[in-house]
């Protein structure tokens, strides 16, 4: 399936958050799939609880999305915006440039600080480079003060950050939103609990996706608490379903699994998951929906077959859903 194909089956680009489009945060549209009946009902996010087993468990991602969007100033004089990504180490991390830069080239960014740009992460597709940043600030106080959501074309202006957070942001560390997740209010956690349907949080902090082409995920830091691994471990055992909420969740679960069980732990995860990858953790998926070139597709494709996927697009095509971090949501059962 091509971005062209994605778009002529009528996807919708979603330009601004829900809720700045009359419609609460929790009441976008829910494609549901059912794998084994080769099905697809269109549902509202708050009839999640309705939707769910009684037993089920939701694992959700707690990391919070950080202004992460820098202007730069090239030696040239040019400007460009500077995509934060992943932290290495306090100075070092990786970012994308959004325009030309070259190796060992230093970026002036506000407030004295600057940005010396030091080789791409993979060669072969530069597009996240090793940058050390010099800064009058720890990072995350200094993108607070100087920084902005990350933002592409298809939202036509600037949200506050607040829109770019979930429910469940606790721990500071993503460029992009883990906005599977972003549906979720009091209201459907409530309703959650009454139907005795659990919630445990892991840690994922996002990098920067990649729209332009698809290429190997870059390596992500994350953490499973021994709570969540416990919980997750005892649903299997007790033939429970787990879901993951959102593919930032689905990377984390499965690095941590080792001998069919998941443990406690936390670092660096590198983990590809594609069609040729077998899903050992959880049983459903909740996610977004996302132009065909971007890296997501190939991870639907562990769950989704490439006739269902596309049957799946082509349903929410024709009830005019939204794509991308402000819009509507699959759950594929």
């Amino acid at each position: 399936m091509t971005a062209q194909l994605v778009r002529a089956l009528g996807l919708l680009h979603a330009t601004a958050p829900p809720e700045r489009r009359g419609i609460r945060r929790d009441g976008v549209g829910l494609l549901v799939t059912d794998r084994a009946a080769r099905t697809h009902a269109h549902e509202r996010f708050f009839n999640l609880p309705a939707i769910l087993r009684t037993g089920d468990l939701l694992v959700v991602n707690d990391s919070a999305t950080l202004p992460a969007a820098l202007s730069a100033v090239r030696t040239n004089g040019d400007t460009l915006a500077l995509h934060v990504a992943t932290m290495i180490d306090r100075r070092l991390w990786m970012a994308e440039p959004r325009g030309t830069v070259l190796s060992g080239e230093e970026l002036e960014l506000p407030d004295g600080g600057s940005a010396v740009m030091i080789a791409p992460v993979d060669p072969e597709h530069p597009r996240l480079w090793y940058t050390w940043f010099q800064l009058p600030l720890p990072m995350v106080a200094y993108l607070e003060r100087h920084g902005a959501p990350i933002r592409y074309g298809y939202v036509t202006q600037p949200f506050p950050l607040s829109d770019y957070q979930t429910m469940f942001a606790r721990n500071s560390g993503s460029s992009e939103m883990p906005s599977a997740a972003r549906p979720f209010t009091p209201r459907v956690t409530r309703a959650l609990k009454r139907a005795a349907i659990e919630l445990v949080a892991i840690t994922l902090h996002c990098g920067v996706a990649s729209f332009e082409r698809p290429e190997r995920p870059a390596a992500e830091r994350y953490a499973v608490s021994r709570e969540a691994a416990d919980l997750v471990n005892r649903a299997r055992s007790e033939r429970r379903r787990v879901i993951a909420v959102g593919s930032t969740v689905l990377r984390a679960l499965e690095s941590a699994e080792h001998n069919g069980e998941l443990a406690a732990s936390s670092g660096w995860t590198d983990l590809v998951i594609d069609e040729h990858y077998h899903v050992r953790t959880v049983d459903a998926l909740l996610t977004g929906f996302h132009d065909a070139t971007a890296t997501h597709q190939s991870l639907l494709r562990a769950f989704l077959a490439p006739k269902l996927l596309q049957e799946a697009y082509a349903a929410a095509a024709d009830q005019g859903y939204y794509a991308h971090e402000f819009g509507d949501v699959h759950l594929i059962l």
